[in-house]
């Protein structure tokens, strides 16, 4: 599976992103589980509202923390979380 990076990206609607105050992180809540999120994962999931595509995502990201060039991180991760079914594009 890989990133369309024409397509809207959403979170999975089976899955909850959420900060849990015990483990001071974002997390990923599903029925079989959790995943904890480093910063860096929190922020990108976030922004997958079903409304932003790979590009706006990017850009996104690029404009809050004023750096470039993280195409290929935000790529990677958002492949690794559409194989773990955390999100989805429709």
């Amino acid at each position: 599976m890989t990133i369309n990076p024409e397509l809207p990206i959403q979170f999975s609607l089976t899955h909850r992103l959420q900060w849990e105050e015990a483990q001071q992180k974002n997390v990923i809540l599903y029925p079989e589980g959790m995943v904890e999120l480093n910063e860096s994962s929190a922020e990108i999931l976030k922004l997958c509202d079903g409304t932003r595509n790979l590009t706006q995502i990017v850009s996104d990201l690029e404009h809050k923390f004023s750096t470039s060039g993280l195409t290929n991180d935000i790529t990677a991760f958002l492949e690794v979380a559409l194989q773990n079914g955390w999100i989805n594009q429709n």
